[in-house]
């Protein structure tokens, strides 16, 4: 079923596309317990597909667009897209991992952001940030509201730390194709954009910064970073819109209500 160019999901796509994000949440709470300085980030990288070939998943990641790689690993002022490789996690070090898993024809996508060792107070808010303008995003995702609730509450929510969200980078549809109609803007005005409706399956995931919003791309092609090389941090979660509820499909374990100031880690 569609509406406009959006593939809306019915019950049974969206228990088949449950497992898909369960497996990118699980790689991820894996990855995390291993995240500490000295560690490499092309480790982190082996292992992600170690769990994904022992339960027959696939790193969407890998080889699209050429993408080498099944994790990007984003450390410090990097924002998105970072490669992994020989790079060593030093103290301190802020690093989101990133995975969008592919299992029985369906995908899943999940990002989350790290500290390796110590953590500093500025660490703190900027996670604070991007963890509670993402959980305000996903608390917008109602039907019946707008996309551009979504994109308000986002905006909103980081301000009030004094971050900034990255306007260039957004969050879009996804079920057999990484991605899908619609493109989720991370600001907004309420009232205004497509609306949400029951069937639609999404990633909220604004990558948040401490200093100004405008971005630049390294030599790799890949890594994007921020201009006045300020610290992001990014939260994604792949929801699903029902009729009275939304369920956040890559956080089994937990109801985001439980940890709706501060990221949980594991």
């Amino acid at each position: 079923m569609r509406q406009n160019n959006v593939q809306l999901k019915t019950s049974i796509d969206v228990f088949h596309q449950r497992k898909a994000c369960q497996l990118a949440f699980n790689i991820i709470k894996a990855l995390g317990q291993l995240i500490e300085p000295g560690v490499t980030t092309g480790y982190l990288d082996k292992k992600a597909e170690s769990i994904l070939l022992e339960h027959h998943g696939t790193a969407a990641l890998k080889g699209y667009r050429g993408y080498p790689a099944a994790i990007c690993t984003s450390i410090n002022n990097v924002a998105a897209h970072g490669v992994p490789g020989q790079y060593i996690l030093d103290d301190g070090d802020i690093i989101t991992v990133d995975i969008t898993v592919e299992l029985g024809g369906w995908y899943g996508d999940i990002a989350w952001t790290f500290i390796a060792g110590t953590i500093h107070q500025d660490h703190k808010r900027l996670l604070k940030a991007s963890w509670q303008a993402t959980m305000a995003g996903i608390n917008a995702a109602r039907a019946g509201a707008r996309l551009g609730d979504i994109g308000r509450a986002i905006q909103e929510t980081a301000g009030k730390f004094g971050c900034s969200v990255l306007e260039d980078l957004v969050g879009h549809g996804i079920g057999k194709n990484l991605h899908e109609d619609p493109v989720v803007l991370n600001i907004g005005k309420q009232g205004t954009g497509l609306p949400v409706v029951p069937g639609m399956v999404l990633t909220i995931e604004p990558i948040v910064t401490l200093g100004e919003k405008h971005l630049k791309t390294l030599s790799d092609g890949w890594s994007i970073v921020s201009r006045d090389n300020s610290l992001s941090a990014q939260f994604e979660h792949t929801i699903a819109i029902f009729g009275r509820r939304t369920e956040v499909l890559t956080m089994p374990e937990k109801s985001p209500d439980s940890s709706i100031d501060f990221p949980p880690f594991f």
